[in-house]
């Protein structure tokens, strides 16, 4: 896909962390010399060219009281897989859900990255999720310690 000079700037910009202000690309647009219009109507064309897929917020779970973070595993049979990932990716609480190949001997194949308060909260979720999938088996693998949390640069 075919795009120019201050396509590739405001590219770089807006794949990083955007000021939450009510004209957030009015000060974009002074960084790169152009209008506020201009770059509007530019990220829309780069929206509709597909080189930007979505826009969207990232939450630092741990600065806004999600202290419990756990990545679920669950055996899901694979004709059974879709409406499973379907319904755990409509709770709020759960950021991530992957169908993924794995080996045999570790046969849980479908992963839910779960965020909540407490480790209360996190086990009524999962007897929710359980009960709402008919999903018995799975199992938690808490997070401990958190080394790395940014988004993609896919242009330097």
């Amino acid at each position: 896909m075919e795009y120019d000079d201050t396509d590739r700037k405001i590219l770089k910009i807006v794949q990083g962390d955007i000021d939450l202000e009510s004209r957030p690309y009015k000060k974009l647009a002074q960084e790169i010399g152009i209008s506020e219009e201009e770059i509007i109507t530019k990220i829309k064309n780069l929206q509709s060219k597909g080189l930007i897929r979505r826009f969207g917020a990232v939450l630092r779970h741990q600065k806004a009281g999600y202290k419990v973070n756990a990545m679920t595993a669950w055996k899901v049979p694979l004709e059974e897989a879709e409406a499973a990932g379907n319904t755990m990716a409509g709770y709020k609480q759960i950021s991530h859900c992957y169908l993924r190949e794995v080996h045999p001997e570790f046969d849980y194949n479908l992963f839910a990255m779960i965020h909540v308060k407490s480790n209360e909260e996190l086990s009524n979720l999962l007897g929710d999720i359980s009960k709402s999938t008919s999903i018995k088996d799975y199992i938690v693998l808490n997070s401990i310690r958190e080394f790395k949390k940014q988004s993609m640069q896919y242009i330097e």
